[in-house]
């Protein structure tokens, strides 16, 4: 039991830098995100975190239908719906507009997941 608990934290550390690391990515490459320090970045990736797992899926529910219609684009909105409640919970950690928010969210997720491959390239059971 306890080495699975271990297991489960060394996994939840893991993906925690790896959101921190794309954050402070995504941040240098797109101009209207800003974080200002490594506290706040390690914040920011945090709350992140819980609002993708919290709040984004109830999103994703409500929003269902129009994002049927739209093919599956407005879940690009939904991202940058998630990347900027995320900013406005979190004090140094600023997004200028909601297209940043958006780019920001692609940029998180696509850094998230190259850096997630790199460290963990073997498919999880």
């Amino acid at each position: 039991m306890e080495a699975r608990q271990n297991r489960v934290m060394r996994r939840f550390l893991i993906h925690w830098l790896v959101t921190a690391a794309a954050l402070a990515v995504t941040a240098r490459i797109v101009s209207g995100i800003h974080v200002a320090s490594l506290a706040t970045l390690l914040f920011s990736a945090l709350i992140l975190g819980l609002v993708n797992a919290i709040v984004r899926p109830v999103l994703v529910i409500l929003t269902l239908p129009i994002t049927i219609l739209t093919l599956g684009l407005f879940y690009l909105v939904v991202n940058g719906v998630a990347f900027a409640l995320a900013a406005a919970l979190v004090p140094g950690f600023t997004v200028a507009s909601f297209g940043a928010a958006v780019i920001g969210a692609l940029g998180v997720g696509l850094v998230s997941w190259i850096l997630g491959w790199l460290v963990n390239p073997s498919p999880r059971n």
